[in-house]
């Protein structure tokens, strides 16, 4: 039991999303802002609808409840805008996951930025407060114009 114990007290000081210190299966993985699994799944749902004969049984209810919640939690609406967003946030030498947390929470300041993903203010990385606040200006720009 002690091992077990042991074991799991060494992998939660291994995985630390703080020090983006995630595993390499997620570092290698692509990861997605809840818009972009809101239009996935709504083209899926628009396949399901298509596909199906039976009305009543064409998408599943865990299918629908999670599109209800991406869409929710979605800050960009429309395709156009959540490109632009992958590119910004791009342009600036992101990880996945930063670029994912970034893009789902939009944070108004560089310091809720650098809460919500720390590593922004790991050395040599060339963004300091006033170039995270130009990338968050930029999302402001894209929510408030988009479509």
């Amino acid at each position: 039991m002690s091992q077990t114990v042991g074991a799991n007290a060494f992998r939660e000081e291994e995985e630390n999303a703080a020090e983006l210190k995630i595993g390499d299966e997620f570092l290698k993985a692509k990861c997605l802002m809840n818009c972009e699994v809101a239009i996935l799944l709504e083209h899926r749902c628009e396949q399901l609808k298509h596909m199906s004969e039976d009305v009543m049984n064409q998408v599943p209810q865990v299918f629908e409840k999670s599109l209800q919640y991406v869409k929710r939690f979605s800050r960009f609406s429309n395709q156009e805008a959540v490109k632009q967003v992958r590119e910004v946030l791009s342009r600036y030498g992101l990880t996945e996951f930063e670029l994912a947390v970034l893009g789902n929470f939009c944070p108004e300041n560089a310091a809720e930025a650098i809460a919500a993903v720390p590593t922004l203010k790991t050395k040599g990385r060339g963004l300091d407060e006033e170039t995270i606040q130009k990338l968050l200006d930029e999302l402001a720009m894209i929510k408030k114009f988009q479509l």
